[in-house]
């Protein structure tokens, strides 16, 4: 399968408030069916447990609804980890849904603003989060975004994002049309995983960014998880 550069619906200026934020209840819910969260909180686990650390700062790219940092502050808070999360979003209607959802969790703070241009000093964060983001733009463009945010970040960057697959395209096809009468969901989703790269494809941009050691895994369904040491 060949990688489409069509853009997806949230990527396109001007669509319907009422459409857009339907589609980010639709992710969540898929982020949460599909392990993402999951996905994520393992390499929580893994970096936390390995370095023993009771606090962390972290900094999450492209928090859509900001279902992601929900889950970190809940996990970190049973495990008595103190944690502080920027969430950063550049859409309006996503920043000020992902303002409703945090508004109880002081763990989480809510910033509007664009990931290739971040206002915070070199180190400001322990860890930078991009899930699934990257897929949205060019090799080149990932490449130099994540090394920006190696200049963020004083640990590592964690990246979670689909792999291009023809199962995992019809896969999602079939899950949101049945799931969901959301023009956009239903458009982005197997979208998404066209514009995805392969598990190889994904390794090559890491050497390509050449901003520290990684590892690299499979997570299921059809997803990479990968952890860049930059500190």
């Amino acid at each position: 399968m060949k990688r489409s550069l069509d853009k997806e619906l949230m990527d396109v200026p001007g669509q319907p408030p009422e459409v857009f934020e339907e589609n980010l209840r639709d992710l969540a819910l898929l982020n949460r069916y599909l392990r993402n969260h999951a996905n994520v909180i393992g390499a929580f686990e893994y970096l936390i447990g390995t370095g023993n650390a009771k606090d962390f700062s972290l900094l999450d790219i492209g928090t859509g609804s900001a279902d992601i940092p929900l889950n970190l502050a809940s996990w970190a808070a049973a495990r008595d980890v103190h944690v502080r999360i920027a969430a950063l979003e550049y859409a309006s209607v996503a920043a000020q849904q992902a303002r409703e959802r945090t508004r109880e969790t002081a763990a989480i703070a809510v910033l509007r603003g664009d990931g290739a241009a971040l206002p915070f000093r070199r180190n400001a964060f322990d860890y930078v989060l991009a899930s699934q983001l990257l897929h949205h733009f060019t090799e080149d463009k990932i490449v130099a975004l994540l090394r920006t945010w190696a200049q963020i970040a004083r640990r590592a960057i964690i990246v979670s994002d689909l792999v291009r697959h023809p199962l995992a395209y019809h896969g999602i096809r079939l899950l949101s049309c049945l799931c969901t009468r959301n023009v956009m969901t239903r458009t982005d989703a197997p979208l998404s995983v066209r514009r995805a790269f392969t598990q190889a494809e994904w390794r090559q941009i890491f050497h390509r960014a050449n901003i520290g050691s990684f590892k690299l895994r499979r997570a299921f369904p059809f997803r990479i998880l990968a952890i860049i040491e930059v500190g």
